[in-house]
């Protein structure tokens, strides 16, 4: 990671070299798993600690999509989708993300037993997927 915060960083680097970084096999993130997904049943919201379902875990780097970017984050923050999201309701989300997975081979790699939370977010795109013209990396 530490080659990938350099080179962003780097005052004369241009989009090729974004590009052309090496990208991990995997990074650092906060994780809700779905083996704790009714860990508060029974547990009025008040009482519910987001720091019991919360987790910090290595995942794998996901494959870009149509209309997708990758983002290396630099700065993040903690809003009530993630309170949401940490104590399960209104529902968790595991059950959407099954779902959705089997809608089609491309969907199908967002069933998995952890997600991966947070919706806010700042940092520089390091790839796009096809169809996204709006955006490059470095932006």
């Amino acid at each position: 990671m530490k080659h990938l915060r350099e080179a962003l960083l780097a005052a004369d680097r241009t989009p090729a070299d974004i590009a052309a970084l090496p990208l991990p096999e995997s990074y650092r993130a906060m994780v809700l798993r779905a083996e704790d997904a009714s860990m508060f049943e029974g547990i009025p919201s008040h009482e519910k600690d987001p720091r019991k379902s919360l987790h910090l875990d290595q995942v794998p780097v996901p494959e870009l999509g149509p209309g997708e970017a990758l983002v290396a984050v630099m700065a993040s923050s903690v809003n009530y989708n993630t309170v949401w999201s940490s104590i399960f309701e209104p529902v968790p989300t595991f059950a959407f993300l099954q779902r959705y997975g089997r809608t089609s081979d491309l969907a199908r790699r967002h069933d998995l037993p952890y997600h991966v939370i947070g919706s806010d977010l700042a940092g520089v795109v390091l790839r796009t997927g096809p169809g996204v013209n709006a955006w490059k990396p470095g932006d």
